[in-house]
């Protein structure tokens, strides 16, 4: 010990700081590897699911192929997704998801803007119950999301008569249905981006423009609406994917009706539920591919308006 003390006392004042320096980034190393890992693992059950999704469709298309007196034409017509895109109400299941998500997540911007611009910028008595209230959609289980829209309607005013006919009756387990209860939930999730956004608007340009002389709304449209065009966005993009994701509120309040109220995600419910997992796992892929194409599309888009 007195020798090693020796030692490290001879030893010149910049090699003793290298070798600090080296044990300060062994140590950072080990830190950001151990936090790659955590992190990394549910990256990698992620692209684990995905890749068990499509390996499964190769293999069924494959061994049709095996079979077939002409395996390249049973390659291109019998694989699941093509057999699948051939029913009729899978066709329409993905033209009403489109359809329906988009106006979802319309609306889910349209309401999400204003409240989330009046959490960030304006205190008014019962702002934080009305922020909490914002949060049960989130917290809740779809499908108890579902039961209350459904409860809900039994009550007046939806039970007026509009030309002989109640809303009532106008809504539930009609169209109208899906995309009001893809609204209850990916409007959420909007009012939550949005608030984010403004939260993170210096709010000084609005109040020079206040002192200017512009009214709040000039304010709002003309200084704080452009700056919040990324978070519109990215609120738009959540709003969408999450609309096509629902499925337990639209079980209970628009029900599974083929060619009428079935999407995507409870076409994955009808084809498992006769066995069909081919089917299923097909119009899985078609959901991950529909994602994934409006994913890149908004955020190139976004990109581009970014950088103007």
């Amino acid at each position: 010990m007195t020798q090693e003390i020796a030692t490290a006392q001879l030893e010149p004042t910049h090699l003793a700081a290298a070798r600090r320096d080296e044990a300060i980034r062994l140590r950072d190393r080990g830190f950001l590897a151990g936090m790659g890992i955590l992190g990394g693992s549910y990256v990698l059950l992620i692209v684990l699911m995905l890749l068990g999704d499509v390996i499964y469709m190769l293999k069924e298309t494959v061994e049709k192929a095996w079979v077939s007196p002409q395996p390249w034409m049973a390659l291109l017509a019998e694989n699941p997704i093509v057999q699948a895109l051939g029913k009729s109400e899978i066709r329409y299941a993905v033209m009403l998801s489109l359809l329906a998500c988009s106006l979802s997540a319309i609306v889910s911007v349209w309401v999400g803007v204003p409240m989330g611009y009046l959490l960030s910028r304006v205190k008014f008595r019962g702002r934080g119950l009305v922020d909490a209230i914002l949060d049960i959609p989130i917290v809740l289980p779809p499908l108890v999301v579902g039961l209350s829209l459904l409860i809900l309607f039994q009550f007046w005013p939806f039970t007026a008569s509009v030309d002989g006919r109640s809303i009532n009756s106008l809504v539930v387990y009609q169209i109208p249905a899906v995309i009001l209860a893809q609204v209850a939930v990916a409007a959420a999730f909007a009012v939550r981006t949005m608030k984010a956004t403004f939260d993170q608007i210096d709010p000084r340009c609005e109040q020079v423009a206040l002192a200017l002389g512009c009214t709040r709304m000039q304010a709002f449209m003309r200084v704080v609406l452009p700056e919040a065009r990324s978070g519109i966005l990215t609120a738009l993009t959540l709003a969408w994917a999450r609309a096509l994701g629902e499925f337990g509120p639209l079980l209970i309040f628009a029900g599974a009706t083929r060619n009428k109220t079935e999407v995507l995600s409870t076409s994955v419910f009808l084809e498992m539920s006769i066995g069909n997992i081919e089917a299923a796992v097909a119009v899985s892929i078609i959901m991950l591919v529909a994602a994934v194409a409006v994913l890149m599309v908004t955020r190139l888009w976004g990109a581009r308006r970014l950088s103007l």
